[in-house]
């Protein structure tokens, strides 16, 4: 794949996917947690990477969102799937969803909706996912009890890249395969020029070492499962909550890790234990043995008296005896016994095997001798004999065990995948039951009664007010063409202008939409102008005119939702303005909401039949507006101030005629 193809991906970008090795897969797929370990890229730009990658594929150019405003609403969007999730991976992979007018992107993210809403986001399952994370490769670790050795200075150079645990050496001849074989437990020659030479050590050739790293260091195989064995147990339960199908038998893998520590050693093996323990313990027990041995001696001089005539004495000196010839005269028995039971104590103390006992045999002298002590050359001996005894069980061991974990590393890693997969389709699931929602039908521009241009909004409720949704009313709101939307202050404009946005934008992203039904065309871009915060300078005036020209210049099927324009300048300018806007929109078949308390002053200007919707308010009770939240179409809605004289004039007898005169002015 070529990276810098991707939109958003320079040349530095494009280099850091290419060290990854499944980059292309986690493209396709959207795997941000694969993404951002390519070096330098944080999560975020991981995810943004993943929406280029997207964009691509479904021949998408961008710039949906067309205003800041329309940004927000997006983010808000996320913000709810994103507490939704449970996994830091799920909240960054929300990020890969986005609206577009791509229909088949689209019609992709529906189909995800479709298998995401069957699942019941069961309790247990939540509680498994927590423990979910992205596997990751652990950090290299030297292994130092092996070595590769090549007479070649290129595949030196691709030996030392390869494996960056061992140290790789170059050697000319056997002499120096010799002289490795004495400073490390194996060598690994990577020239066939070394096959049949005998070298005294642990020398192996390997021509084809580079083809099966896995086998040459186990230990990066057995460091990837003991560094991720939690998040692997977790993705097991996940998919045991939730009754997946797992690529791989949970029993057989449980059995792998338990046979692996923390640390990535194998364990669980009694010959390996055993060997392990004797070399730990050797000096320990050596050290007991002579205790043994010299409590019993001292024991057995103190219970005989020992008789020695002169003429022996004088011999004995003569012959420059020491104690040791004493003991062999008088107490040789004892002495026997006692070396007997320090080989036997050793013994059995390091439960040494028949052919370790014979060292334990030589360990002790014949020649009596007082106090007993150890050979220390014949315990060297034993201790090496024992190490590389215990080091190539553990070789084996980490050799056959890292083949079973290498051959599940591939499922491994997609339970882990398919675990955190489910905690994105549950978020959507959980937003889909949260807000009672349903997808929406594209009715790309074919307009009848029941399938408009535009959009049309049946039973919709915004999740976006600071209400609980339970009490949100819902909304009906349909709209063709270039529309004024009018209506008492606080009556809920601009939330309606929230909501349209807020189903669009959710809509082309391609997930379902809070509403009991929703029928709009495919946009090609959304644009969405928040209310201005008191009258514009003529700088700032002049600026958000050319935004509108460039509006009205812009391609056409799009949608506008524009909330109070005319706090820019004076009501009376305003009115014309908007009306020339709304006549530009017209023209090109756009579809839009112009949110205006001026709607009958534009209407008056305006060059052609401007239709004007009213959030209707009902009336007055206890000094707060009954409103019917919905648009009433053709409709010139009341202002708050009607209301309120008309209140006055419906209460107040004895002051009813200036209330009605002034009523009359409305």
């Amino acid at each position: 794949m070529e990276f810098e193809a991707i939109p958003g991906v320079g040349e530095k970008t494009a280099a850091a996917l290419s060290e990854l090795d499944d980059a292309e897969r986690a493209l396709e797929e959207g795997d941000v947690a694969a993404l951002a370990r390519a070096p330098g890229l944080s999560e975020g730009r991981a995810a943004a990477v993943a929406r280029g990658a997207i964009r691509r594929r479904h021949d998408d150019d961008g710039g949906f969102l067309a205003t800041d405003r329309a940004r927000e609403i997006y983010d808000d969007v996320c913000e709810l799937l994103r507490e939704r999730t449970v996994t830091d991976y799920a909240a960054r992979r929300i990020e890969t969803f986005y609206p577009t007018r791509s229909s088949s992107r689209i019609a992709e993210v529906r189909e995800f909706v479709e298998r995401a809403t069957e699942r019941a986001p069961d309790p247990d399952v939540l509680d498994a996912l927590s423990g979910v994370e992205p596997l990751d490769p652990p950090p290299t670790r030297r292994v130092r009890d092996r070595c590769l050795a090549t007479a070649d200075a290129e595949r030196y150079a691709e030996a030392d890249e390869a494996f960056p645990e061992l140290s790789v050496e170059v050697v000319d001849d056997a002499r120096g395969l010799a002289e490795l074989a004495r400073s490390y437990a194996t060598v690994i020659a990577l020239d066939e020029q070394f096959a049949g030479v005998d070298v005294e050590g642990d020398v192996r050739v390997r021509p084809d070492a580079l083809d099966e790293q896995e086998e040459i260091v186990p230990e990066r195989v057995l460091a990837f499962f003991a560094a991720n064995r939690e998040r692997i147990l977790a993705a097991v339960a996940v998919h045991e909550a939730a009754d997946l199908d797992p690529p791989c038998d949970p029993d057989s893998l449980r059995d792998a890790l338990d046979r692996l520590d923390e640390d990535g050693t194998v364990v669980g093996d009694a010959k390996l234990d055993r060997l392990s323990t004797a070399v730990d313990d050797l000096d320990a027990a050596v050290g007991t043995a002579e205790s043994v041995a010299n409590d019993r001696l001292r024991d057995a001089i103190r219970e005989r008296d020992v008789t020695i005539e002169g003429t022996d004495f004088l011999s004995l000196v003569e012959q420059g005896a020491r104690v040791d010839s004493l003991l062999d005269r008088e107490l040789a028995d004892e002495y026997d016994a006692a070396v007997a039971a320090a080989r036997e104590h050793l013994i059995e103390a390091l439960d040494l095997g028949p052919g370790e006992a014979d060292f334990a045999e030589r360990a002790f002298p014949d020649d009596p001798s007082f106090p007993v002590e150890h050979n220390d050359s014949v315990v060297s001996r034993l201790r090496t004999e024992l190490k590389a005894a215990r080091d190539q069980r553990a070789a084996r061991l980490k050799r056959e065990l890292a083949a079973d974990l290498s051959d599940l590393r591939e499922s491994v890693e997609t339970l882990a995948r398919d675990a955190l997969e489910l905690d994105v389709e549950l978020a959507v699931a959980r937003f889909d039951d949260d807000f009672d929602c349903t997808l929406p039908e594209f009715v790309d521009g074919r307009e009848s009664d029941d399938a408009p241009r535009g959009f049309a909004i049946e039973g919709g409720r915004s999740p976006l007010l600071d209400v609980d949704f339970e009490d949100v009313d819902p909304v009906d709101y349909r709209v063709s063409g270039a529309t004024l939307l009018s209506g008492v202050n606080s009556g809920g404009k601009t939330s309606t202008l929230d909501l349209v946005a807020l189903v669009v934008v959710l809509a082309q992203m391609g997930l379902p939409v809070p509403a009991e039904r929703v029928r709009l065309e495919r946009f090609s871009e959304l644009h969405y102008y928040a209310k201005t915060q008191g009258t514009l300078d003529a700088g700032a005036f002049e600026s958000t005119l050319r935004d509108f020209r460039d509006l009205v210049d812009g391609e056409a099927n799009r949608l506008v939702l524009v909330d109070e324009l005319e706090s820019i300048t004076e009501p009376g300018a305003s009115a014309k303005i908007i009306a020339g806007i709304l006549e530009a929109l017209s023209e090109q078949d756009a579809t839009a909401v112009f949110v205006s308390h001026l709607a009958g002053e534009i209407r008056e200007v305006a060059a052609f039949d401007v239709a004007v919707d009213g959030i209707e308010a009902l009336g007055l009770e206890d000094g707060e507006l009954v409103v019917n939240r919905s648009p009433v179409k053709d409709h010139l809605a009341r202002s708050t101030p009607e209301l309120i004289v008309e209140k006055l004039a419906d209460g107040d007898a004895s002051d009813s005629a200036f209330y009605d005169r002034l009523l009359r002015k409305f």
